[in-house]
């Protein structure tokens, strides 16, 4: 085996130049430990309409079935907070933080194609492939293990110094790099102020969310031309996506205002009127939602939940 001429070290701190929070290098190998929970999760139908999940699970739990000249994996953390807060009107609907801004997958790729580079130039023979949340990997339990943060009770994973507003992205590297061993202890102790919290008790036990009764899965994913009662019972002003189990969460009182200017919020996309919304046409709709995570609802879904939150508008008590 012959040794990079980049090392771990060198990696890490061109990540950091590249302006992620944190970084951290795995061995690239099978997730031996996550696959009967995985397994357990789809089992349940816990994935609900997300059929893609239940597709490539090699993939998923094995990185080399991806990317086979794969030997570490490094692992970033970018921080998406901003210190902006919803309005509680009726007229609007709350969209989720990570939504606010420009799309992640656009401002990550970009980050970590300029990491390759870099990486290119100085060992050229390095092959690597990027990973941002749309290709078949286990990015939460990668962070876990490259000891960015623990795994939170309500699925998300929480840094110590960021809370769970981070953005995670994998390179896959032929490379064989020195490998971070040490992991973040989980500090979730006795807290379920996420479960608790969560108005339609998706989080059915620590750590594992139903998507079925997920908001942020009704409101994002879900096809259906109608929202499922028991969610549009449990809204609670939510158009696009839900943040609640954040929100409580006492970790994330250590929240820093991220320096990324493409996260800062969008006008109308912290509380998006409702009214515009529906008025919306295929046209606009694609020029309002340019380059904006917002475009995985579709139109019609968008559409669908600002009907369901007025709805719920007027009659209160339904």
């Amino acid at each position: 085996m012959v040794k990079p001429s980049v090392t771990s070290r060198a990696v890490k701190e061109r990540a950091l130049f590249e302006g992620f929070q944190k970084v951290g290098i795995v061995r690239a190998g099978p997730l031996a430990d996550e696959a009967a929970r995985l397994k357990e999760w789809l089992d349940h139908g816990y994935h609900a309409e997300m059929s893609w999940m239940a597709r490539d699970v090699e993939k998923r739990l094995d990185p080399l079935e991806l990317f086979p000249q794969a030997r570490s994996i490094v692992v970033v953390a970018l921080n998406y907070y901003t210190p902006d807060r919803h309005q509680e009107n009726p007229a609007t609907g709350k969209v989720s933080r990570y939504a606010w801004g420009d799309d992640y997958h656009d401002v990550l790729k970009t980050k970590l194609e300029s990491l390759l580079s870099w990486i290119h130039e100085q060992e050229p023979q390095a092959a690597g492939k990027i990973c941002v949340d749309i290709q078949p990997t286990l990015d939460k339990a990668w962070a876990v293990r490259a000891g960015l943060g623990w795994l939170g009770k309500h699925s998300n994973v929480i840094t110590p110094e960021y809370g769970s507003w981070v953005f995670i992205g994998e390179l896959l590297l032929s490379l064989d790099l020195e490998p971070d061993e040490e992991r973040v202890e989980d500090h979730c102790g006795t807290c379920t102020l996420c479960i608790d919290a969560c108005p339609t008790q998706a989080i059915v036990e620590p750590y594992v969310v139903d998507s079925n009764k997920c908001i942020s899965f009704a409101t994002i994913e879900l096809r259906a031309a109608t929202l499922p009662e028991p969610i549009q019972q449990g809204l609670s002003g939510w158009l696009y996506g839900c943040d609640i189990c954040q929100d409580v969460c006492p970790w994330n009182r250590f929240e820093e205002a991220t320096n990324e200017e493409r996260f800062a919020p969008r006008a109308g996309n912290v509380n998006a009127d409702l009214d515009e919304i529906l008025e919306l046409t295929p046209e606009t709709y694609a020029e309002r939602f340019r380059r904006s995570a917002m475009k995985r609802a579709k139109l019609s879904g968008l559409q669908r939940n600002a009907r369901a939150l007025k709805s719920a508008a007027l009659d209160p008590s339904a």
